[in-house]
């Protein structure tokens, strides 16, 4: 099958690859790139396990192909913080135990950070809202909606 070159920023960094027309965003970012904290989970874009922020914007990573990306900016959940430095959002879930197993916790950032930027005083029915798209099996949403409120209150205005 024929390659087709792209360029793309992920994370701040410029990326020049030759891809197959086939080739999900989500297993770019994943294998091509190394960039793991991309979550797949349902691939039929449902569980947001895979969500990136694509110009600015989530989206679903399992429902766009590397080639479409061609010439737009990327951020993974690698972007957000280190071990050594957390971003606020990130704190806030350690903080409140939003967390659990942290297979949906990805996704639940990259959702959660235009969000909060938008919103930076959310009420709990604009968390809920902003989060009805993301699926997590372990928490019950309480702690992660908690979380977003703590968040809100850390993250520079």
């Amino acid at each position: 099958m024929d390659k087709f070159p792209i360029t793309v920023n992920v994370n701040g960094v410029r990326y020049d690859r030759a891809v197959e027309p086939r080739l999900l965003l989500s297993d770019f970012l994943r294998h091509d790139l190394c960039l793991t904290g991309t979550h797949v989970g349902c691939e039929h874009g449902i569980c947001g396990a895979c969500t990136i922020l694509f110009d600015g914007e989530p989206v679903r990573s399992c429902l766009i192909f590397a080639v479409q990306a061609n010439g737009h900016d990327i951020r993974t959940v690698e972007s957000l913080g280190s071990t050594e430095n957390l971003h606020p959002l990130q704190e806030a879930f350690h903080e409140k135990h939003a967390l659990q197993c942290g297979f949906c916790t990805p996704g639940f950032l990259m959702t959660l950070i235009p969000f909060l930027e938008k919103h930076p005083k959310p009420t709990e029915e604009e968390i809920r809202e902003a989060i009805d798209g993301n699926i997590c099996r372990c928490t019950g949403y309480e702690n992660i909606i908690q979380a977003v409120k703590l968040a809100s209150e850390k993250m520079p205005r």
